[in-house]
């Protein structure tokens, strides 16, 4: 038997995992050689180191070939059992195909872009991909757990508080419009500064674009008359084609609503900053397949200008 070995010595090398298997299959050092891309002495050499570590001979030269020991008899199917776990654990991870999965896909996004995004993603997705199944869920202050622990997969939309550990891509920039009721008696054709000043309002607090719209007003010393406000989009299309309010929103949001509706569009009389949509999601399924793909769709769909995925520097 030999000598005993402490524990790190102890473990074994896959290489002699593998040779054990060949020896117990071909029974013959030169055969295992020759399928190991290896010499005869080299082998000989790792069986010896085998056999120490095994404290057995483990397999015995007689006139039929190198038969395996009582040992041996009980070690493969060990050894099988580990070589084919360290085969799964050094796989390629398997792609993701749309055309047969079953998976549900979450992500964070405002009630704007389930008028704006979510149709036109839902259609694409249904379409190559019939048995993935998608959910969208608000952005709040659980937002970025959510991403992070895997609860959700993705967020779009203009979240500047989305920094460390996770990947950004703009897919759009917005800027911002006036949209009020088709038969607004008294805006027709433009919409000046004078007006949007006496005009009255109605203000939409939902995600964090209002608050910048609101710095902007302050800003140029101009202060909305809000006789309505709303916690989102829902409703609002009804609101401005019966009543006299302006709504100043998001390009996207206003156009859609415009189109679907008996509303009227102008450019803000009031510069108001630009601010970049864009699809969030964690480090650690950066390289998930099927995240990847859902993250490519989207980037299809909606982006503008081609920029490249960028991961936000993590805070000092």
């Amino acid at each position: 038997m030999g000598s005993p070995v402490d524990d790190e010595t102890a473990l074994i090398d896959v290489k002699l995992l593998r040779l054990f298997d060949l020896l117990y299959s071909t029974r013959s050092v030169t055969r295992s050689a020759e399928q190991l891309g290896l010499t005869q002495p080299t082998v000989s050499v790792a069986l010896a180191r085998l056999r120490e570590l095994m404290g057995d001979p483990l397999f015995v030269r007689t006139p039929s070939g190198m038969q395996p020991t009582p040992r041996a008899d009980v070690l493969i199917g060990k050894c099988r059992n580990a070589l084919e776990l360290i085969r799964e654990l050094t796989a390629t991870e398997p792609t993701f195909d749309p055309a047969v999965a079953k998976r549900t896909f979450r992500i964070c996004m405002t009630d704007a872009s389930h008028t704006t995004l979510l149709p036109r993603l839902f259609s694409r997705v249904n379409s190559v991909a019939p048995q993935v199944r998608l959910e969208a869920i608000r952005i709040d202050s659980t937002t970025a757990k959510q991403l992070e622990s895997g609860e959700a997969d993705l967020a779009l939309g203009f979240l500047p508080e989305l920094e460390s550990g996770f990947y950004q891509q703009t897919l759009y920039e917005q800027d911002w419009i006036c949209v009020v009721g088709g038969k607004h008696p008294r805006i027709q054709r433009t919409l000046t500064k004078a007006a949007y000043q006496r005009e009255a309002h109605v203000g939409i607090a939902s995600g964090v674009g209002h608050l910048q719209l609101d710095a902007s007003l302050k800003e140029a010393g101009i202060t909305r008359r809000i006789l309505l406000q709303l916690p989102g989009f829902l409703g609002l299309s009804a609101v401005l084609a019966d009543t006299e309010l302006v709504a100043t929103l998001p390009r996207l949001i206003g156009e859609t609503l415009a189109r679907n509706a008996d509303l009227r569009t102008f450019a803000c009389p009031v510069k108001v900053p630009p601010f970049a949509v864009k699809q969030h999601w964690h480090v650690r399924y950066h390289q998930d397949p099927g995240n990847q793909w859902l993250r490519g769709l989207c980037s299809e769909l909606f982006q503008r200008s081609r920029v490249s995925g960028s991961r936000v520097p993590e805070r000092e």
